[in-house]
């Protein structure tokens, strides 16, 4: 019975992942997150740094995810590769240092700064106006290489794919919605493979770990996800290029404001 809790669950949250992967840029981590701590709670496995394990497994799964995001959208199109070579180095850094982050912290700890964070991201892009910019064109390499390293380290710390950071920043310096959408998950690559791994070299001394757990990362999680999201990533990039911006910036933040508030009301509650 537990298998089969395990499987319906991460199977459900892996299809509804990919569809927000490809509708809205982001890796999917902002739901497979709470699925996993849930599930793996719900299921009896309570280790001192669940949460880690929760946000190291779903940053392996934006692997996947993000590689198949990026591809469908820059067949349409909208990925900028200029940026994505520009930002990368420095939100790789960010990954690695987010990572070595989150292994100091508590299980509690980690879960108020995902659900804090989350919210103030889904707030801003609920209220924010369109006529807000920063700036109505890209920053320069030194703001540029800040934004990415921050990108990256919060990125990994939460176990996203960096889209809940990139699209209202990138929107925010006059970057068309779609192309921001379309850029993310090319950024997500950047955060979730060296994240990936460094989560998989941390984590040894934990125990009372759900099974097939290498580090903080459980691989048959990592695995049902990515076969799972897979089947949606091109049903939600459809979607994305017909949908309005409006829409599209109305989806993004009510998906992001009901996950992570959860996540925050519990960490606060518990």
């Amino acid at each position: 019975m537990d298998i089969l809790i395990f499987v319906l669950v991460i199977g459900v949250a892996g299809l509804v992942a990919g569809l927000i992967s490809g509708l809205l840029g982001v890796g999917g981590g902002i739901i497979l997150v709470p699925a996993f701590y849930y599930v793996f709670q719900g299921l009896g496995y309570a280790p001192e740094q669940l949460m880690q394990i929760c946000v190291a497994t779903s940053t392996g799964t934006i692997i996947v995810t993000s590689l198949r995001s990026v591809t469908a959208h820059h067949q349409r199109g909208a990925v900028s590769l200029a940026l994505i070579r520009s930002w990368g180095p420095f939100i790789a850094i960010g990954s690695v240092l987010g990572v070595l982050a989150a292994a100091s912290l508590r299980s509690h700890e980690l879960q108020v700064i995902f659900g804090g964070i989350g919210v103030c991201l889904g707030l801003y892009m609920l209220l924010g106006k369109k006529s807000w910019r920063l700036s109505d064109s890209l920053p320069g390499r030194r703001l540029a290489a800040l934004y990415g390293s921050l990108i990256g380290f919060f990125s990994a710390l939460m176990g996203i794919g960096g889209g809940s950071f990139t699209v209202p920043l990138l929107t925010a310096y006059n970057v068309p919605p779609h192309r921001a959408v379309g850029t993310s998950p090319g950024f997500g690559l950047l955060i979730s493979i060296p994240g990936f791994i460094a989560y998989l070299l941390t984590g040894w001394h934990l125990t009372g770990k759900p099974p097939g757990t290498v580090g903080y990362v459980n691989l048959p999680a990592v695995a049902m996800i990515m076969v799972t999201s897979l089947i949606a990533v091109p049903f939600g990039v459809r979607l994305a290029h017909r949908l309005s911006p409006q829409r599209l910036r109305l989806v993004f933040s009510l998906t992001v404001l009901v996950l992570a508030g959860n996540m925050l009301r519990k960490a606060l509650m518990g």
